[in-house]
Parts: C-alpha cells; structure tokens; sequence
C-alpha cells in the first residue's frame, strides 16, 4: 500500500517531465532536465550542487602565462589591414573606442584593439568592434571578450523566446533573427536571468507582461529608437515612451562606480551566488551612449563589473551566466553570412540565434 502511495505521489512530477520532453526546444536534455528541477522544487538543491561543482573547478591562480590572445573568428579585416583602417577612422572625426589598456605586462600583440566585424553597409563608421584582454593579474590564462555597439549606427531588438520570458503574450514572435531582415544583421547577444529567478520585470512592444521592479536594473528601448541601461524607478508598469524593457538584478555599475553590495550575496536571486567563478556576460553603455557587452569564463559579479568599468561603461547590469546561455555573435556579411562567436570557447553554436531559442535574446541590425 505504502509503495502503490509513493507511486501515485510521483505521478504529477513525471507526468511533467514528459510533458516538458515533449516541448520544442533546441536545448539539450541534460540542460532542460535541470531546468525542470529548478522548476519543481528542486532549485535549493541544483543551485548547491552547482556551487560546489564550481567551487571544486575553480582555477587556481598563477600558472604560465598565454602566448597570444584565443583568436576571434568574427574580426572583419586582417590585423596588419585593420590598424591601417582604425588609423585612417579616427582621422574621420568619428568616435571610435579607446584601446582597452592592458593590465598584464608585456601586452600580448592585439590586446584590447577593437576590430571591426562587418564588411557591408558601405559607410567607414563601424557598426559593431570587439576585442579581448586579461582582465586578471592573478589569473594570467583568462581572456575576456568584449563588444562596442555603436548606437549612431545600430538599431537593436528585443526578441521572446520559445519559453522565456515565462509571461502570457498574444504572440511570441519569430523567436529567432526574422529571416527577412537578416540582410541587415550585424550582432545577436543573450538576454538575462529568467524572471523568477531575478524578480524583475519585462515590457514588450508597449505592454507591461510581467510588472516592473524599482531598485533593479533594465536594459530600455525608447520611442526614439535609443537603448539605455538603468536603475528602473519607474513604477511597475512603463511609460507610452517605452517600447520594451528587459529587467535583471541591480546594476553593478552606476554613475562610473562599481555597485558597493556586490559582495551582498541575497540581493542577487536565487542563482548561483555572486562569488562563484563561472562564465558571466553584461552590459554596460559609456559616457557616449554606445553599448558594451563582456563576457569571460571564471568570473565572479564583482570581476565581471570590472572588466565592464575597465572597458569603459558608466552603467552596466549582468545578464545570463552559466557556459549554456552567454551568447555573444557577429556576422561579418549581410545574410548572416559567416556567424562568430566572440570567443572560441564559447559553447553554444555561433548559428543559435538564426533558427528558434528557448530564451529571449537581443539582434543588432545595421541602420
């Protein structure tokens, strides 16, 4: 009677794991099973598990130091063409980003030069740059990998994915880079936590579908068609200038200064803590209003904001963490031609973005 109970009890849970495998999706089992758990209350237990794993993974500090920099498969123009062209762009009197100083000494050739990543749209003013540098002295084998969005010259868009944000929506959309406007496409990157784990809010299209929380973060898109980085106070719903409003934990960058509660591990959600070194990405806008988006493996909150503060940003909010989800993308040709990711070792394909994603995400499209 006692094992006919334990079965019967174990019914809802397995029929709805079979439900979710029945799902579409483009993550794998594993990933999705542990979603699940997460979902059914076992997120306590998966986060500990996750956080003993990385703590046991750690890297240990020290070691020989690189050679030369991972190579970035989405730079546009050979390094010898490139200095030339940055050469000949700031001469232009248009505003390019400084050199990433490097903080490991002797620099490694290349590090923290932007690159252009697209060779199309007939204009010398580069849409998208990206560069990578060792953000860490102690850890001399870490790269970091970094973005610049032009906004002068960008129009970005927020997408829904297949299930997330968890809200109800009349549509959800194309849920990938709609294959019509792929011609202008120059950059796709991920979005934040899910909203339960962050507790924030999401607007889309001028709707509020999930209400928005004073004191968090948002990455905003205005009638205007500018982005903007902030701490929402706005109140929990958004204002008819708003077109979507992507919200996550605090910002860990305002005002040029590195957010002070970084080491204050609840204010970060039910995620892995703030402390564990994991791959993170972000991002922040400079004193220019362009965008700057990070991503390295084995980062704590506080070192992800400041390889973001190093970069340049004034305001800056973490988004998704964990090797899964960080996507960063260029295309170096209209059509989505010849898709990259920011660094090699990233783990999710450089073509994620061009068929449906389980998750929101971000496009760039050339003006």
């Amino acid at each position: 009677m006692a094992v006919l109970a334990s079965v019967i009890a174990l019914l809802p849970g397995l029929f709805s794991y079979v439900q979710m495998l029945g799902q579409t999706s483009n993550s794998s089992l594993s990933i999705r099973s542990i979603e699940w758990l997460r979902s059914n209350g076992a997120r306590a237990l998966v986060n500990r598990i996750e956080t003993i794993y990385y703590s046991l993974t750690a890297p240990s500090t020290g070691g020989p130091a690189l050679r030369a920099l991972p190579h970035q498969a989405g730079v546009a123009v050979a390094a010898g063409g490139a200095a030339a062209k940055l050469k000949a762009l700031r001469q232009a009197v248009v505003y390019l980003p400084p050199r990433v100083r490097p903080v490991i000494h002797p620099a490694l050739p290349g590090e923290g030069v932007w690159h252009p990543t697209f060779v199309g749209g007939g204009s010398a003013n580069p849409p998208v740059m990206i560069t990578s540098y060792r953000p860490e002295p102690l850890y001399p084998q870490l790269v970091a990998g970094l973005a610049w969005i032009n906004q002068s010259r960008t129009d970005i868009w927020l997408y829904p994915g297949m299930h997330q944000p968890s809200v109800v929506m009349p549509s959800r959309g194309p849920e990938e880079v709609p294959p019509a406007l792929r011609g202008r496409l120059v950059a796709t990157f991920n979005s934040a936590f899910k909203l339960v784990d962050s507790g924030g809010g999401f607007a889309y299209d001028g709707h509020t579908y999930a209400p928005m929380v004073n004191g968090l973060s948002a990455i905003v898109r205005y009638s205007n068609g500018k982005l903007n980085i902030i701490d929402w106070n706005g109140g929990p719903r958004v204002a008819s200038n708003v077109v979507y409003a992507r919200q996550n934990l605090p910002l860990i960058i305002d005002n040029g200064r590195i957010n002070p509660n970084l080491s204050d591990g609840p204010q970060w959600g039910a995620t892995l803590g703030n402390a564990i070194q994991v791959w993170r990405s972000g991002i922040g806008i400079d004193r220019h209003g362009n965008l700057i988006y990070a991503v390295a493996n084995y980062q704590t909150v506080s070192s992800l904001a400041q390889i973001l503060l190093h970069a340049g940003a004034v305001r800056a909010m973490q988004l998704d963490i964990n090797a899964y989800w960080p996507s960063f993308i260029t295309y170096k040709r209209p059509g989505a031609v010849n898709p990259a990711n920011l660094l090699p070792d990233m783990t999710r394909s450089p073509y994620r973005y061009l068929t449906p994603d389980d998750r929101d995400f971000f496009a760039v499209y050339i003006k």
